[in-house]
């Protein structure tokens, strides 16, 4: 099996809120900065963007999938994705997690204010992958 938390069900999670999510987000911008203006300085805008995109995804879906299974900003703030099982993310799983985001994330950002008002603290990327961002 692959799991870091010793839980059987979502239900007995201590999901992470928005503040704290976003307080990961801001850390793995962060980490993501420098990368970002290189690679728009060497590929251009357009180009740019798209190298950007799928270093970000390369980025939070190997991270979120590995046995970590948690960005640096995920990390430093005792986070962690699991499945509704509590199992780590497969890479696919992961991937669906990140465009699910990059999309509807996107749409007003309603895909991430609906963290601060769900039961399980689920933001639309989430609720499309069945994944959960919780404290370790």
């Amino acid at each position: 099996m692959r799991t870091n938390v010793s839980r059987g069900h979502s239900s007995e999670f201590n999901y992470a809120g928005f503040w704290t999510r976003f307080g990961a987000y801001i850390i793995d911008a962060l980490v993501l900065l420098i990368p970002y203006f290189v690679i728009v300085a060497i590929f251009g805008d357009f180009m740019g963007l798209l190298v950007v995109i799928l270093l970000y995804w390369a980025y939070f879906a190997y991270l979120e999938s590995s046995e970590k299974q948690a960005t640096f900003g995920k990390q430093a703030l005792g986070l962690i994705v699991t499945d509704h099982d509590g199992n780590r993310l497969d890479f696919t799983k992961a991937t669906i997690r990140y465009f699910s985001k990059l999309i509807f994330g996107g749409i007003f950002l309603i895909g991430y204010i609906l963290i601060g008002f769900t039961e399980k603290k689920q933001g639309l990327h989430d609720m499309i992958a069945g994944t959960f961002v919780i404290h370790k």
